[in-house]
């Protein structure tokens, strides 16, 4: 019996040091295997602590998620898809996905945001494709599509874009990039109402001419506005001063009058 305790031993450490071996995390609300996290449909206010930092797939859909902020993820290197439609999202922070730098796929469908910063999307160069139809948009700043240098999907679907001016940045981008990104869904306008349902794609260059004529923007004509009757008021009283001076001077370089007396 003496001969089989040594190797028996050895084998009971070996298993007994791989069941010691941490659990990878998974948070209590979420199911979770191979680098695949759900926590789909649980109520959730905000993203869940304690996730994996090896998380590959992170499905957060059918929340109550209102703001992702600077510290709603942490460091997820190896996160390539990032799903979170159908919250109640109002606002990202510039910093909100600065620790998803390998992510390629990003799903912001219907939820309630109404403006994106730029900023936010630096982080994402390998992002291949991004959601945001179902939202509240009525435009889209360049310098967000513009961060992107790899997408190939964008989803822009029911926004209420509004085609005016504003859209001219979005309508450019989606012009010079045909090619390039396959727009998966029919981009609409929602106003002015005389354009409601106008796909924004059948605008021309000449649809946009207008926008295109130089003119100041309207912050300088109302600082013109300001300006004026405070520059008319200041002149008026400048030469007021001015005038009352002069008078004062002339009158003490007068010579005084006196009457002499005949002899």
């Amino acid at each position: 019996m003496g001969c089989w305790r040594g190797p028996w031993a050895v084998l009971g450490c070996l298993l007994l040091l791989l069941y010691l071996q941490p659990v990878p995390a998974c948070p209590a609300a979420c199911r979770c295997a191979a680098g695949e996290v759900d926590c789909s449909e649980h109520g959730l206010s905000e993203v869940p602590y304690g996730l994996d930092p090896n998380t590959s797939t992170l499905w957060l859909g059918y929340n109550f998620i209102t703001v992702l902020g600077p510290l709603s993820f942490p460091p997820l290197p190896g996160l390539l898809l990032l799903s979170l439609p159908h919250n109640r999202l109002e606002l990202l922070h510039e910093q909100a996905l600065a620790g998803l730098r390998a992510l390629q796929e990003l799903d912001l469908s219907n939820n309630h945001l109404t403006t994106l910063a730029p900023e936010t999307f630096l982080p994402l160069t390998n992002l291949v494709m991004l959601n945001l139809g179902g939202n509240r948009l009525g435009k889209l700043e360049p310098g967000v599509l513009h961060a992107l240098p790899q997408l190939r999907a964008l989803l822009l679907q029911d926004n209420p874009w509004a085609c005016s001016c504003s859209i001219l940045p979005l309508w450019r981008w989606l012009s010079h990039n045909r090619e390039k990104v396959r727009v998966k869904s029919l981009i609409l306008c929602r106003v002015p109402e005389q354009l409601s349902n106008y796909p924004i794609m059948a605008f021309g260059n000449e649809s946009f001419k207008r926008c295109q004529e130089t003119s100041l923007p309207a912050q300088q004509y109302i600082t013109f506005l300001i300006i004026g009757p405070f520059s008319f008021m200041a002149s008026i009283f400048f030469c007021t001063f001015v005038g009352s001076i002069t008078v004062v001077f002339h009158n003490l370089r007068r010579e005084p009058h006196f009457c002499r007396r005949p002899h």
